[in-house]
């Protein structure tokens, strides 16, 4: 962070050095100009993953309004996870199902089959896919919708609103010491979605210019 905020101005790395000492590192962290300061870096001295998607993350929270760091901590660590080959069709890291649909999902707890424990990862999934889905790729559901009649960003809010309340409801997420975390990602999903949307917009997608993107900037 130091490095970033610094980079060109000695005055402002001081500035930050004598701010971090004063209010702790999570003053720095929402420091309006950080994420284009990490986003500037062309050295060696890049941000790990961890600390560069918790500020963007953050960041986007921020600029909709939303200010709760535990949340933005989890869904930090959920685009990290998800990013990293078919995690994000599993409910766990280490799991022999998948699923490519929410409406597979969504069935398997129709069901009511399996252990409460696995009722919990499949409810907890249903939320984070339904998340990562919406809000990174927002532009592949509209393409998909409109050309095989797919779901549309509601059909995801209210999947996913669905699957983080029942996991906030669970017994295990007490036990987990996550069941705020869920019951704010219920609350606030639509909000959590458009937020999501703006990152990818930004930094996974700066190039696209699509109907759909300019619809969701006005």
């Amino acid at each position: 962070m130091l490095v970033a905020l610094g980079r060109r101005d000695h005055a402002a790395r001081a500035r930050a050095e004598r701010r971090l000492a004063r209010e702790g590192p999570d003053a720095l962290l929402d420091e309006p100009g950080l994420l284009d300061a990490l986003l500037a870096i062309r050295s060696l001295a890049v941000p790990s993953a961890s600390l560069f998607a918790y500020v963007a993350v953050r960041h986007a929270l921020l600029a909709a309004g939303i200010d709760d760091r535990p949340l933005a901590d989890y869904l930090a660590a959920l685009v990290l996870e998800f990013g990293r080959s078919d995690r994000s069709t599993r409910p766990r890291a280490v799991d022999d199902q998948t699923y490519h649909y929410l409406a597979e999902i969504v069935n398997d707890l129709a069901r009511e089959a399996g252990t409460a424990e696995r009722r919990f990862h499949l409810q907890v999934h249903l939320g984070n896919y339904s998340l990562w889905l919406a809000g990174l790729f927002p532009d592949f559901i509209a393409v998909r919708r409109r050309r095989r009649g797919g779901p549309d960003l509601p059909y995801y809010d209210a999947l996913g609103r669905s699957g983080f309340g029942a996991a906030a409801q669970h017994s295990l997420a007490e036990r987990y010491g996550v069941a705020e975390i869920y019951r704010a990602a219920a609350e606030r999903f639509p909000a959590l979605r458009h937020a999501l949307n703006r990152l990818s917009d930004r930094l996974l997608f700066p190039n696209s210019a699509t109907e759909d993107r300019l619809l969701r900037a006005v």
